[in-house]
């Protein structure tokens, strides 16, 4: 492994012997990569944490084979209000669930900006869902095919996947919001301290459902059927029955169904814990790659 500077993004790259490929059965097995690089968007440096599939021929415990040297696919993963880039990783299984099945894993740092342009901040709806999967493709060999793409996220993160899938249908494959915040015009129902009414505005502006439809899952949930996509993007929606934003995950479930937006719909025993987003990361996977 190999590390050098590139406009002034800290790079790690994995170089392989080609030949290796023709005389030996290689296996895959996952670099973990902690990566700062520049956001243009932004104006300031950001980080995110990656997992790569990494070919070997010696590592124990390891099956999956792999036989052709393309860019692997890329599922973008998103966190919580609360969590940071490195929280996945920290938490979750997730380098082991995605362990042989030629799929890097991106975790990007967004702040507490819920993937929005921010009515009074930073442009980071633009950062994540154009300039991101830019910069993730100057820096990793990963295909950019948007059969190769898919999102997932837990609580703001699930609401920034399920806004990619929506707003950005032609570059991503399948999409999966697990404990979303589903309704944003509905956080008077679970946060009501003066604190984070401030922070609201800033991310969305003015409580006012018309200066926020370009931000609302329903609306852009109902511009998406309106461009009649001939491969139209998947949607997975997992969410415990005990978690608190239950209720508005059964409803943006039902206004799916009402405009016939096909999603798989996943509910079990469960609240908002790490318990519930380790055990379904995993069959969001499966859902991306079936």
């Amino acid at each position: 492994m190999l590390l050098f500077f590139k406009k002034d993004i800290l790079l790690f790259h994995n170089y392989y012997n080609l030949n290796l490929y023709k005389k030996k059965r290689i296996f895959l097995i996952m670099a973990f990569i902690q990566c700062d690089f520049f956001s243009n968007t932004l104006g300031m440096h950001m980080m995110m944490n990656v997992i790569l599939p990494q070919a070997n021929t010696t590592h124990i415990g390891t099956k999956a084979d792999i036989r052709k040297n393309e860019g692997c696919r890329v599922m973008y993963l998103l966190h919580g209000m609360s969590d940071d880039h490195t929280i996945w990783s920290r938490l979750t299984s997730v380098e082991r669930y995605v362990l042989g099945k030629n799929l890097a894993v991106i975790m990007p740092c967004a702040h507490r900006s819920y993937y929005t342009n921010m009515h009074s901040g930073k442009r980071y709806w633009d950062y994540i869902a154009i300039e991101l999967p830019a910069v993730v493709k100057e820096l990793f060999r990963v295909s950019d095919r948007r059969e190769d793409t898919f999102a997932c996220g837990l609580s703001m993160g699930g609401y920034g996947a399920l806004k990619l899938g929506l707003a950005m249908p032609e570059n991503f494959n399948a999409v999966c919001g697990i404990s979303s915040v589903a309704d944003i015009n509905n956080f008077q129902d679970w946060r009501e301290d003066s604190e984070w009414a401030k922070e609201e505005f800033a991310i969305f502006g003015p409580k006012d459902r018309e200066l926020r439809k370009p931000n609302d899952l329903f609306f852009l949930a109902e511009q998406y059927k309106k461009k009649n996509l001939t491969t139209p993007t998947r949607f997975m929606q997992i969410c415990g029955a005990e978690d608190f934003l239950y209720q508005d995950n059964l409803r943006l479930r039902d206004h799916f169904k009402n405009i016939n937006l096909p999603c798989k719909y996943i509910e079990e025993p469960g609240s908002h814990t790490w318990e519930f987003w380790d055990r379904h990361v995993r069959n969001a996977i499966d859902f991306f790659l079936m």
